[in-house]
């Protein structure tokens, strides 16, 4: 389905006293974003098949009203913060203080509460045709988190048809943070039919097991012969239907893997997805221990998208790198603490390519 541009005046708002905008950026090879300041979200993602035809390949709607008094899904295109996925009970410990965040997610609190960096206005600055610059101050105390932390961010579109995220934050106080980006992809385009038939590769030996509230159990567990194994091509849908507890939790894929990593820091291959009657295929690539695979179980078709799509039952995919659901309750995870004096970096890169 066939996109037409958004249009700036569309996505100008009051917004809890600030201004929003949209701001576009564009590579040499034609591919384009549209981002608002609302949430630092994408709102479009324009990329060429094998024959250089270009689609839109990611959820999202046509105006800032549509975003802010959200139906259905929040999340779309969104930066998410504090704490990325999900916290048991909203509760954690750290340094021998308890610390209670709101519930949004049935007895949890799922990706920063309910006024997450998805739901407020960053300070954005437009640096050259590829690249913005994003600020957000979220003070001591905010949806339950303590310490005053600044976080900065940058989307680059390069002239390798790369979308590179750069996440920094400091803190004045011990706090936890797990930051990831939230689009929602299809390949064939946005509203363009099921992902089921993309075909997805995640390079983990390893996965997080949850349990029916989507709180990981602790133990790290072997994808090896289990429906979580895409260590090597499978399409998404080739398991859905084998009868696998985790599977049935999830209503389908909903999960953290357990990244093969080869160092602690540096940008490595995480999963590749293809689709391929377009030829269309995206690379990510982070620094993060972990990614969820979400494969778009909880959408209904009743919220309709940008172009008069609807918003379909596994009709997108998003890959978040990221750190581990509920790491603050679990030691055995890497650890989501963030200390005064350090500094939080997390990059996270979808390239695309054709084959």
């Amino acid at each position: 389905m066939k996109h037409v541009r958004s249009k700036k005046s569309d996505f100008q708002a009051t917004v809890d006293g600030k201004q929003t905008d949209l701001f576009y950026l564009k590579n040499k090879n034609g591919i384009e974003m549209a981002v608002t300041s609302f949430g630092a979200r994408v709102v479009e993602l324009c990329v060429p098949d094998k024959n250089g035809q270009f689609e839109d390949i990611v959820l999202g709607h046509s105006n800032i009203s549509n975003y802010v008094n959200f139906q259905g899904e929040r999340f779309l295109g969104g930066t998410i913060g504090r704490y990325g996925n999900r916290i048991a009970k909203g509760r954690f410990e750290l340094n021998g203080i308890d610390y209670q965040l709101p519930l949004n997610d049935k007895p949890n609190s799922l990706h920063g509460g309910g006024k997450g960096f998805d739901m407020v206005v960053w300070n954005t600055k437009q640096i050259d045709d590829i690249k913005l610059e994003f600020a957000y101050f979220s003070k001591d105390g905010e949806e339950g988190y303590p310490g005053n932390l600044q976080v900065t961010m940058t989307y680059q579109l390069t002239d390798n048809n790369e979308f590179i995220i750069t996440h920094s934050a400091i803190t004045d106080k011990s706090t936890v943070i797990n930051l990831t980006h939230h689009s929602f992809f299809n390949l064939h385009g946005a509203g363009n039919g099921t992902i089921n038939d993309h075909i997805l590769i995640i390079n983990a030996d390893k996965y997080t097991p949850i349990d029916a509230v989507f709180i990981p159990r602790g133990d790290i567990a072997d994808v090896e012969g289990t429906p979580m194994d895409f260590r090597t091509p499978t399409k998404i849908d080739n398991r859905l239907s084998v009868d696998f507890e985790q599977l049935k939790f999830a209503g389908g894929y909903d999960h953290n893997w357990v990244l093969n990593r080869k160092t602690e820091n540096d940008v490595e291959l995480a999963a590749t997805v293809y689709e391929p009657a377009s030829g269309r295929c995206m690379e990510v690539l982070t620094t993060e221990p972990g990614i969820q695979f979400y494969g778009g179980n909880f959408f209904d078709g009743k919220i309709v998208g940008k172009s008069g799509y609807s918003n379909n039952y596994r009709g997108s995919f998003a890959l978040e790198t990221q750190h581990f659901p509920d790491s603050p309750n679990h030691s055995e995870f890497p650890t989501t603490v963030l200390n005064p004096g350090k500094k939080y970096t997390h990059v996270c890169i979808y390239k695309f390519v054709t084959k």
